[in-house]
C-alpha cells in the first residue's frame, strides 16, 4: 500500500479532534504510546499543540511564541514521531495500519494527547487559573433557571 506520506502525517497529526472508532489495532497502538512514551515526550507533545494553537487569530495576540521557537518544537515534535512510530510501537504501529489505517494512527495520537494534555491540566498552577472561572459564575441564575 502506498501513501502519500506528508498528507499522511498530517491527518495523523492534526485529528487529535475527529472521533471515530477504535479497532483493537488502534487500541493496541493507543496503549503502547501512552504507557511507553515518556514525561518528556508528553510534555512535548503539548508544547508542540500550544505552539501550533497559539497561531489561531483569536489567540495570537496572547502568545508571544517565534517562529524559531515554534520550529524548534516541531522538529523535536516530529523526531518523537517518527521515533515512536518506528522504534518504540513500531509493531503496533505496522499492525494498526494495516488492518484499520492512517485512521488507527490517529487515534493512537488522540489517546497520547488526551493523555498529556489531561496531565498538563492536572499542573496545581493550570489548575488553579481553571478554578478562576468560580468566581465568575453566576450560580443563583444556574441554581434557578436549571432547578439545582
Amino acid at each position: 500500500m502506498q501513501i502519500n506520506l506528508k498528507k499522511w502525517i498530517s491527518v495523523v497529526l492534526l485529528g487529535f479532534s475527529v472521533s471515530s472508532q477504535a479497532g483493537v489495532y488502534s487500541d493496541d497502538l493507543s496503549r503502547c504510546l501512552v504507557e511507553s512514551s515518556t514525561e518528556n515526550d508528553k510534555t512535548l507533545l503539548v508544547r508542540w499543540m500550544f505552539t501550533s494553537m497559539a497561531l489561531h487569530p483569536d489567540v495570537a495576540s496572547m502568545s508571544n511564541v517565534t517562529e524559531a521557537q515554534r520550529d524548534t518544537v516541531n522538529k523535536a515534535a516530529a523526531e518523537m514521531f517518527v521515533r515512536l512510530m518506528t522504534e518504540t510501537c513500531v509493531t503496533q504501529a505496522k499492525k494498526a495500519i494495516q488492518y484499520e489505517g492512517a485512521a488507527a494512527v490517529e487515534q493512537g495520537f488522540n489517546a497520547f494527547g488526551q493523555v498529556a494534555g489531561k496531565e498538563l491540566f492536572a499542573n496545581p498552577n493550570v489548575a488553579q487559573a481553571l478554578a478562576g472561572l468560580h468566581k465568575h459564575i453566576d450560580t443563583k441564575k444556574l441554581e434557578t433557571v436549571l432547578g439545582l
